[in-house]
């Protein structure tokens, strides 16, 4: 069961990272620069989400069931 909510947890949370850092992309188009894009993305929460989510992926595959 804590395996289930750990895989559905860094799934949401990997779809809601992916989602941001594509909205925010429009800064690229507004004729900002790539740099301060960066910069901007970094100060943003959102953006953690995506790493979050990925380390709770990796956990979920390596962590092994004890049956």
């Amino acid at each position: 069961m804590k395996k289930r909510i750990l895989l559905l947890t860094g799934m949401l949370l990997v779809i809601l990272g992916l989602f941001f850092q594509i909205l925010y992309l429009n800064l690229l188009v507004l004729g900002y620069s790539f740099s301060f894009y960066v910069h901007f993305i970094s100060r943003k929460v959102e953006f953690y989400f995506l790493g979050i989510g990925i380390l709770c992926l990796i956990i979920y595959l390596k962590r092994k069931d004890h049956k």
